[in-house]
């Protein structure tokens, strides 16, 4: 056995245990009593460090030495690559790290469920302060490493190859024209009249409608399934990907629109070439690449007007609603593109949601560059909020900076990427329309030809290409965000 397939070997061993563990985090937010968390926070701290053993092991340093001089395909090169690179990131931690973080960060995230329903800043920031203290850590030790300021090396993990000082430009650029496009959509808005939902909507009839939704988008129910918790999310794996919405029977519209969201994260891992199954090279591309197929289905395809006439049809059907003129698709276009300054950033529209998105990045570049501490979050948040929304979270901290679940396990360099994947798919949309007839597809109610295109270009490609690389092979160009501007202006305005 070559040096290469040991690796092989090696690598699919550790993704036996990253599924186990994906589906002990699934179970945890989606099924498990809360009298059993500390011993489920034990067992998933313990499966960490395995794992932390099995991907820091002293004989792959060498394996990867002999692996290099191999005679390689260009594909088993670029898959030689990607579990070098996950090594490198594994091989910098040291275990004892690994295991508190693990600990802390479900211990924070457990109690954060309850403590923002209280609005218990104080007790939150008990267990948050540990959080951000081995984050601090760990960018410390990644950053000296990787010859990377702290927060770098934390954006690192989520967007190789992206720097703060590359988002600082783009995100600076944004600020310069997102406030004007609000405010003239707001004004264009205030018009218009609009029915708000004012019914009862059973949980059932918008688990049975969203149901109806994932199949239109071709999800695939043989390898996965749909659940309920107290923050949408995606995980499992590529055969078994669960996600979940949550649910407010005084209105559909969050929920439907999640379910569309989280479809798109599925699509995509369910659309990852099996013939690297198991592998690193076989995994999404970065978290910015995942958010661009959420986003691609959400705001592409989810918020169109085509998209809306089958929601009209589908939501009277599921509501026994036919004569209620909160379906009629004029109104629910209205309801799914209103524009509003909000507090909660997963409730956003589609204009408001980068200036959450903006804050929660210089907030966090801050704090893990210590330039500010965990203390002033709350009054930095309240002033980023007032500054760029015009609203206050004074005092309002579940609404405020303890409405997010990704710093509580310290995700920490994560937020950016949901900006870059509005980005990137406003990018996909305008190069597909050379050769897709998007809206002939979608109002024929096969969205196949769309789905081809993704899976051609960016599902089958996984981790094959650097992010520069794969972008630049389906759009001829690497991001460009004047793509996003002229989606929104087209859309609002």
């Amino acid at each position: 056995m070559s040096h290469y397939e040991q690796l092989i070997a090696h690598y699919q061993t550790i993704n036996h245990f990253n599924h186990a563990q994906a589906m002990l985090g699934w179970d945890a937010a989606a099924n498990m009593p809360s009298g059993g968390n500390e011993a489920r926070s034990n067992a998933m701290a313990e499966l960490s460090v395995h794992v932390h053993r099995l991907s820091t092991q002293p004989q792959l340093g060498e394996w990867f030495n002999q692996a290099e001089n191999e005679s390689l395909t260009t594909e088993q090169g670029a898959s030689l690559r990607e579990m070098k690179r996950q090594w490198l990131q594994a091989t910098l931690l040291p275990e004892d790290l690994v295991q508190a973080q693990s600990k802390a960060g479900s211990t924070c995230e457990h109690a954060w469920r309850s403590q923002r329903q209280e609005n218990d800043w104080t007790g939150f920031e008990r267990n948050w302060k540990e959080v951000v203290a081995l984050s601090r850590e760990e960018a410390a030790i990644r950053g000296e490493a990787l010859g990377l300021s702290a927060y770098d090396a934390m954006l690192d993990k989520f967007e190789p190859g992206t720097t703060t000082a590359s988002l600082d430009t783009l995100f600076t650029d944004v600020k310069t024209w997102l406030p004007e496009l609000i405010e003239k959509a707001l004004a264009k808005q205030a018009s218009e009249s609009i029915i708000m939902p004012s019914g009862i909507y059973p949980t059932d009839a918008q688990k049975s409608l969203g149901l109806e939704i994932m199949k239109l988008l071709k999800f695939d129910f043989n390898h996965g399934r749909l659940d309920q918790s107290v923050h949408p999310f995606c995980g499992g794996v590529p055969t078994d990907v669960r996600i979940t919405t949550r649910y407010d029977e005084s209105d559909f519209v969050q929920a439907l629109m999640g379910i569309v969201h989280e479809t798109g994260h599925a699509r995509y891992e369910q659309g990852l070439p099996k013939a690297f199954a198991g592998l690193p090279v076989g995994e999404a591309r970065s978290m910015g690449i995942h958010e661009s197929q959420s986003l691609f289905f959400e705001m592409q395809i989810g918020r169109s007007r085509d998209f809306i006439t089958h929601l009209s049809r589908l939501s009277a059907e599921a509501f026994n609603a036919h004569k209620d003129p909160v379906f009629a698709e004029e109104n629910l276009y209205k309801l799914y593109t209103r524009v509003d300054k909000g507090f909660i950033r997963v409730d956003a529209d589609e204009l408001t949601y980068p200036a959450h998105v903006i804050m929660r990045y210089e907030i966090e570049r801050d704090l893990i560059n210590g330039l500010i501490e965990h203390t002033d979050v709350p009054d930095i948040w309240d002033e980023k909020m007032k500054a760029s929304l015009g609203i206050s979270t004074k005092g309002n901290y579940k609404n405020g900076c303890m409405q997010d679940i990704h710093w509580t396990d310290g995700a920490f360099g994560y937020f950016p990427s949901y900006t870059l994947g509005a980005m990137y798919a406003a990018q996909y949309k305008e190069t597909m329309t050379n050769t897709v007839d998007i809206e002939a597809a979608i109002q024929s109610g096969d969205l196949s030809p769309i789905f081809q295109w993704l899976s051609d270009n960016i599902w089958t490609q996984a981790s094959l290409h650097t992010t520069d690389e794969l972008v630049k092979r389906a759009t001829g160009e690497v991001l460009n965000a004047e793509h996003f501007r002229k989606h929104l202006e087209a859309r609002y305005l």
